[in-house]
């Protein structure tokens, strides 16, 4: 595979591509207005049990962690007059995906396999000797802010006291469904390749499975943990209305989770899927298939596919 420059001025000539050994897509983050408001899709529908998180500096993380073991982030403002990124984020994009976040072995080599691949990593923080992060700025990784974090422990606290316990409940049975599992996050991109260099050859992805259908490219890309990616970018060689409409200029915007789920079709707000983005590969199974679209999610879809 040829790797591309990065877009945007956080981007520098490539020089050799490389890869950062023993990277692990760990989690997906969504800016929400508080956890209480998005705990009843995804614990109650869903049955994402509490993870870990806790208040930090302007904003307060939290994970809910599926059946499968993958997890979503919810962050919320939390002291904004302390550091108030999250709210400016809120106030000026709305809820919705903020970035992914890749473990990495060691973020000294990582930053040094990045920087001689053409990315600038920029705001690197090591006050948390648990905790090293850096970050690629979302115009130099496809439209989606990229966290590199390095930590030693896999993190985990006692759920807030009004955590939902109570889950969505199987008409046929009348008992509670079992947890979703959380497959991968679909990301639209303008350019494949270009996202490709990124999460394949600089952070360690392979692609399982690709295809091209109905003027769609896909690829997914998969690491060793449980959540994978699936990149999706027009096969038009002109523009693609639809694909167009979404990215509204960016180089690339997350546009909703894929999960397996039980009797889709009775979580709550559910539709037949529309979109030709929701569907893509999944054309023999379009009638286990529901949709949440991102309006109904805060900015985050949801594609929901019915376990056999």
């Amino acid at each position: 595979m040829s790797t591309t420059k990065p877009r945007g001025v956080h981007a520098m000539e490539v020089t050799s591509p490389s890869a950062i050994v023993g990277t692990v897509l760990d989690h997906v983050a969504q800016a929400v207005p508080s956890w209480q408001a998005a705990w009843g899709r995804y614990a109650t529908d869903l049955g994402a049990e509490w993870s870990s998180g806790g208040p930090n500096v302007g904003f307060a993380p939290g994970q809910l962690r599926f059946g499968n073991g993958a997890r979503i982030e919810l962050l919320m403002p939390f002291e904004p007059e302390r550091n108030d990124f999250l709210a400016r984020f809120l106030a000026r994009s709305g809820p919705g995906p903020h970035h992914l976040t890749f473990k990495v072995p060691d973020l000294d080599v990582a930053l040094d396999v990045a920087k001689g691949s053409g990315y600038v990593p920029i705001n690197e923080d090591r006050s948390d000797p648990e905790w090293f992060e850096a970050f690629l700025h979302p115009k130099a990784a496809t439209g989606i802010v990229v966290q590199l974090a390095q930590s030693p422990i896999t993190w985990v606290s006692d759920p807030p006291p009004d955590y939902p316990t109570d889950r969505r409940l199987r008409s046929a049975t009348s008992r509670p469904a079992s947890s979703a599992d959380l497959l991968r996050v679909c990301h639209v991109v303008a350019d494949l390749d270009e996202a490709l260099a990124l999460f394949v050859t600089l952070l360690d992805g392979r692609v399982a499975d690709e295809g091209d259908a109905g003027g769609i490219r896909w690829a997914d890309v998969t690491w060793s943990g449980p959540l994978s990616l699936r990149l999706i970018a027009s096969a038009r060689p002109d523009a693609d209305p639809e694909i167009d409409a979404w990215l509204d200029g960016r180089a690339g915007r997350v546009r909703h989770l894929e999960l397996v789920v039980q009797d889709a079709s009775e979580v709550s707000g559910v539709v037949t899927p529309a979109s030709r983005l929701a569907v893509v590969d999944n054309t023999d199974d379009r009638g286990r298939l529901c949709e949440i679209g991102p309006e109904a999610n805060f900015g985050l879809g949801l594609v929901l596919v019915d376990r056999r």
